[in-house]
C-alpha cells in the first residue's frame, strides 16, 4: 500500500496549490528547485526510469529532503510507450522541469517544441551547469567548476591559501536550484498575462555569477581593494571572522558598524583597553585578530554565547547542521520540522494567508511508484 509520501491524492494548500509540475528524476540542483515547489503547495510528480530514481542518490538521496512533498511514478523515456505516457501528463501540467545536456530531451522525442506543442501553456524548466548554448554548453562540470568559471569561487578562503568551496552550496543550490525555482514562479507569473508558457534556461554559471553582483558592487567602488582573505568581508577583518572558543567550538562575529564593534569589546572585557589598534585601519588587523582569538579561547562557546546573550554585538554561536533545530530562535520559529522521523529545514518563506503545509515524506521509490492511469485521473484535464 502506498505510503503518506505515494498517495494519488495531490497535496492542497500553500500559496503553489494548483500547480501541476511534471519533474524528470534527476540530480541535486532541479530536485532542490522542485522541493522549493512542493513545499510551497505544488503538486510535484517526479518521473523516474524503470528500477528508481535517476543514479545520484549521494547528491539526492532516495528518502532525504530533496526528495520531500512528492508523488512519483517510473516511465522508460527510451521507448515509445514512455514517451507517450510523459506526453499525457505533459498536457495537464503547468510545468515541466529537466536536467539533461543540452539535446538529450530532443533525442528523446520530449524537447521544448514538441511538448509545448501538446500543451501551449507549459513552462518548460531547463536545469543545466553550462546553459544551454555557449562553448562549454555539452561539457560535464561540477558545483565547484560553475563556480570557479563564474568568478564566485576565487574570494572565497584565507589570505594566502587556496581558493575554498562552501560545500556545494553556492553553484548546485543557490545558483542552480533555487534560481530554477524563481525562474518558474516568474514564467508562470507572466503566463497569467499572455496566456502561453516559455522556456526557462537556469544555468548554474549564470546563477552563480548573479550571486556576486554585491561583490562587483564593492570592486567597483573601490572597497574591495586587497587579495583574498584581506578585506572586509571575506575574514580580512578581525571583527568579521570566526574564532575557535576553549572547548573547540567557534563564536562568528560580525561587528561591522561601529555601535556593534564597541558591544562586541565590552563582551570580550577589552572596552577600555587603551592599546587596541582602531577598527577600520588595517594595519591594526593582525594584532586585533590576536587579541580577540586570545580572548574567545579562554571560554568555551556556551559561556561566550551566555556573555554575548544581551549585548547586540552581532555575535552568535557557530552551530553544526545536527545541532542548530535546538537554538532557541529556531526552536521557537520552527525554522527545522520532522519529517518521517528526520530533521530538516522547514519550508521557506512564509506566507500569513496560504502557508505551506507541512512537508510530506519522500516516496519510497520500491513502494510509492504511482501508475500514470492514477496521477491523469487527478490532474483532470484543463478547461
Amino acid at each position: 500500500m502506498p505510503s503518506e509520501a505515494g498517495t494519488s491524492r495531490p497535496r492542497s494548500g500553500g500559496p503553489l496549490a494548483g500547480v501541476r509540475v511534471v519533474e524528470l528524476a534527476s540530480l541535486a540542483p532541479a530536485p532542490f528547485g522542485c522541493m522549493v515547489l512542493a513545499d510551497l503547495g505544488a503538486d510535484v510528480l517526479r518521473v523516474d526510469r524503470p528500477g528508481g530514481p535517476a543514479a545520484g542518490r549521494l547528491a539526492a538521496p532516495a528518502g532525504g529532503p530533496l526528495q520531500r512533498g512528492r508523488r512519483v511514478t517510473q516511465l522508460d523515456l527510451k521507448s515509445p510507450e514512455g514517451v507517450a505516457d510523459l506526453l499525457r501528463l505533459v498536457e495537464r501540467a503547468d510545468v515541466l522541469v529537466e536536467a539533461y545536456r543540452p539535446g538529450v530531451a530532443e533525442r528523446l522525442g520530449l524537447g521544448p517544441e514538441v511538448c509545448r506543442a501538446r500543451n501551449p501553456r507549459l513552462v518548460y524548466a531547463r536545469m543545466t551547469g553550462w546553459g544551454q548554448d555557449g562553448p562549454l554548453a555539452a561539457r560535464a562540470g561540477h558545483d565547484i567548476d560553475y563556480i570557479a568559471v563564474a568568478g564566485a569561487l576565487e574570494p572565497l578562503g584565507r589570505a594566502g591559501e587556496r581558493p575554498h568551496a562552501p560545500l556545494n552550496l553556492l553553484g548546485d543550490f543557490a545558483g542552480g536550484g533555487m534560481l530554477l525555482a524563481v525562474g518558474v514562479l516568474a514564467a508562470l507569473l507572466e503566463r497569467e498575462r499572455s496566456g502561453v508558457g516559455q522556456v526557462v534556461d537556469a544555468a548554474m554559471v549564470d546563477g552563480s555569477a548573479l550571486l556576486t553582483a554585491f561583490l562587483h558592487g564593492m570592486m567597483g567602488s573601490g572597497l574591495w581593494p586587497a587579495p583574498r582573505g584581506r578585506n572586509l568581508l571575506d575574514g580580512g577583518a578581525p571583527f568579521y571572522d570566526t574564532y575557535r572558543t576553549a572547548d573547540g567550538g567557534f563564536m562568528a562575529v560580525g561587528a561591522l558598524e561601529p555601535a556593534f564593534y564597541t558591544a562586541l569589546l565590552t563582551g570580550l572585557g577589552l572596552a577600555d583597553d587603551p592599546d587596541l589598534p582602531p577598527q577600520y585601519d588595517p594595519a591594526g588587523w593582525d594584532e586585533l585578530r590576536r587579541r580577540f582569538a586570545e580572548r574567545f579561547g579562554s571560554r568555551t562557546r556556551d559561556e561566550w554565547t551566555a556573555v554575548f546573550a544581551d549585548l547586540d554585538a552581532c555575535v552568535a554561536p557557530v552551530l553544526a547542521p545536527t545541532e542548530a533545530h535546538r537554538h532557541p530562535h529556531n526552536a521557537a520559529r520552527g525554522t527545522f520540522v520532522e519529517v518521517g522521523g528526520q530533521i530538516q529545514p522547514a519550508p521557506a518563506p512564509r506566507f500569513d494567508r496560504t502557508p505551506a503545509p507541512p512537508p510530506r515524506p519522500a516516496p519510497d521509490p520500491d513502494r510509492d511508484v504511482l501508475p500514470v492511469s492514477s496521477v491523469l485521473e487527478s490532474w483532470p484535464a484543463r478547461p
